[in-house]
């Protein structure tokens, strides 16, 4: 079975990839179509569109992701594969009737993450991949949960479509194509340990992965994303003033944005993220 590492950006999925050697490194890259989300070096812009084959705009996610996966090339001495779907705006305009996914219809994970790597598996590969996925070992429960949505082989099924039938509909295919590995519970490493293995090294990391506002993350913690990040923010806020839904059930973007008030997180503590393996680790 060929063996693949799932990278997000963040410490514990590059930990993975230098500790763990797998035949394949992939990340997933959510693009934006906002030129108010531009990214402002295009020098290294351009990079990114040579590597994913399309356009690059900007990103949702913070900016120093980009940065962290060139350095990681770097460090590892060795080229990771850089995919990327349909941006961020075009998912919300096309897909699930233009409603906005939230915690009770968690899709954007599905679409922007987890299906480029399905689809790039689909074309490259086409037999059962084992995945190395950044679960610590404090993190059991959340790999007990990706193991009870497997098959009796225990592999990941996924469906998508790559090509329309002679009635002009899609043409889709399902596949049990991956089996999640976790070295790192079964090694018991814990966040110290990658804290410790980064220091002093030359790979750059965002404070935070997964979007700059990610309804997973408490309110406290979406306000000072909109003041550190207040262009990426708007862009969350404009969405829902397209009127298809809300990203939080209980408050808008908006009444976040202007709470008059500060907060000053700690991060690790205050830092919330879904359970699928493939955003923030």
């Amino acid at each position: 079975m060929k063996t693949a590492t799932s990278i997000s950006g963040g410490m514990t999925s590059a930990y993975l990839s230098a500790n763990y050697p797998t035949e394949y490194l992939v990340f997933s890259l959510i693009r934006t179509s906002d030129t108010n989300c531009k990214f402002k070096d295009r020098g290294i812009a351009k990079i990114v569109e040579e590597r994913i084959n399309k356009p690059f705009v900007g990103t949702l996610e913070d900016d120093i992701i980009i940065r962290t996966i060139l350095d990681l090339e770097q460090f590892l001495g060795r080229k990771i594969i850089w995919l990327s779907g349909i941006t961020y705006d075009e998912l919300n305009k096309e897909k699930y009737g233009g409603y906005l996914p939230s915690v009770l219809r968690r899709y954007c994970t599905t679409e922007l993450k987890l299906r480029p790597i399905f689809n790039w598996w689909y074309k490259n590969i086409k037999e059962p991949i084992e995945m190395n996925i950044g679960f610590r070992a404090n993190e059991k429960s959340r790999a007990d949960r990706m193991m009870s949505k497997t098959n009796e082989q225990g592999l990941s099924v996924f469906k998508s479509t790559f090509e329309k039938g002679r009635t002009g509909r899609n043409k889709w295919v399902t596949k049990a194509w991956q089996k999640p590995n976790f070295p790192l519970i079964r090694d018991f490493i814990y966040k110290e340990d990658i804290n410790k293995f980064w220091k002093g090294k030359n790979v750059k990391f965002a404070k935070l992965n997964n979007c700059i506002g990610c309804f997973h993350r408490s309110s406290a913690l979406l306000k000072e994303m909109s003041e550190i990040h207040p262009e990426k923010f708007d862009w969350f806020v404009n969405q829902e003033n397209l009127g298809k839904g809300t990203w939080k059930e209980t408050v808008s973007y908006q009444k976040i944005k202007d709470l008059n008030f500060t907060p000053k997180l700690n991060f690790k503590a205050d830092s919330e993220g879904c359970s699928s393996g493939y955003c923030g680790f």
